[in-house]
């Protein structure tokens, strides 16, 4: 989890960090950009909107997710180039 914080700060380099329906958020230009949640076996990925998941099946495919959540193996962070995607299409 930590690792992806560094990679959303060094993205989004004026987010300030909140916590937002119980999780720790990033806001930028008054907006949340995403979220995180470590749970037991993997990090949630919380993009605070509905369609973003549903523009990237194709990198996403190999990642368990719910309408709202992607689900991040704990030892595999997710790449700049994919969350920078997934901050930039929300």
């Amino acid at each position: 989890m930590l690792e992806m914080r560094s990679r959303i700060l060094a993205i989004v380099p004026d987010a300030e960090e909140v916590v937002s329906y119980g999780i720790a958020a990033f806001k930028s230009n008054g907006k949340i950009v995403c979220g995180l949640l470590a749970v037991k076996n993997h990090v949630g990925f919380y993009p605070f909107s509905g369609s973003v998941l549903n523009k990237f099946p194709h990198e996403l495919r190999n990642f368990s997710q719910t309408k709202s959540a992607l689900h991040v193996p704990v030892d595999k962070p997710l790449s700049r180039t994919l969350l920078r995607k997934l901050i930039k299409g929300s």
